[in-house]
């Protein structure tokens, strides 16, 4: 990255945790994946971590991995969301997938998750190189933290511009439980290819179902190349 680049950037970043603050929400950036999973498993009421993030059953750190958290004025957590690198120079994701499904499956989800495989979106054999994972994506309610909607896109585009900086990838996808995505929030995410698939079991049985969402550089640049919107306490009140 250009320092030109790598300054615009940084005022983009510094704009929008700035306006997070004004409407009482404090970002952290972190890359120790044992402070975020204390963080994690803290929270009641929420489902368990995905092993992509933590560190008990998966390697992640600073050279891999970096995660983004929120905390309202109280101190109460918030948001959530972290980012994963994998080094998929020589397999697709659909390859990836098949090999790492367990880290993926949703806890609970099938009975045989040793024999479930993701199915569907043709992105699986798109999605190659220097490839990043976003995923724990959680934005609570309460004092700070209201499920406000118009909070998604902002917070997604700080994780982009970091990836930007740190890895520079190929591609970032995610995945979206299809119900959520129905109701349209992965666009908010900042995704342009969104595309449903399922996990079938071994007698071709759907366990669950989750949307494949991504973006390429190209598209990363695009996004990033665009004015972030303004936030301010007023607009936060009406919301």
């Amino acid at each position: 990255m250009s320092a030109a680049k790598l300054f615009t950037s940084i005022l983009s970043i510094s704009r929008v945790v700035a306006d997070f603050q004004s409407v009482g929400i404090r970002l952290e950036v972190g890359d120790d994946f044992e402070d975020y999973r204390r963080l994690r498993l803290a929270q009641d009421g929420r489902d368990p971590m995905y092993p992509m993030f933590d560190i008990a059953a998966s390697y992640i750190d600073h050279s891999n991995g970096f995660w983004i958290a929120g905390f309202n004025p109280d101190g109460a957590l918030v948001h959530t969301q972290a980012f994963r690198l994998l080094d998929m120079n020589e397999v697709t994701l659909r390859e990836h997938l098949r090999t790492h499904r367990l880290k993926y499956i949703t806890p609970g989800t099938s009975p045989e998750p040793d024999r479930t495989l993701f199915t569907g979106p043709p992105g699986l054999d798109v999605i190659t190189g220097r490839v990043v994972y976003q995923g724990d994506f959680w934005l609570g309610h309460g004092r700070g933290g209201r499920n406000r909607l118009h909070f998604v896109p902002l917070l997604s585009r700080t994780g982009y511009e970091i990836v930007t900086q740190l890895w520079a990838p190929d591609y970032v996808f995610g995945l979206v439980p299809s119900r959520l995505a129905a109701r349209g929030l992965a666009p908010r995410y900042g995704f342009t290819q969104i595309e449903p698939g399922v996990w079938r079991g071994p007698r071709n049985e759907i366990t669950d179902e989750d949307t494949l969402c991504w973006l390429n550089a190209a598209d990363i640049g695009t996004l990033l190349a665009s004015e972030p919107p303004s936030i301010s306490p007023a607009t936060a009140r009406r919301a």
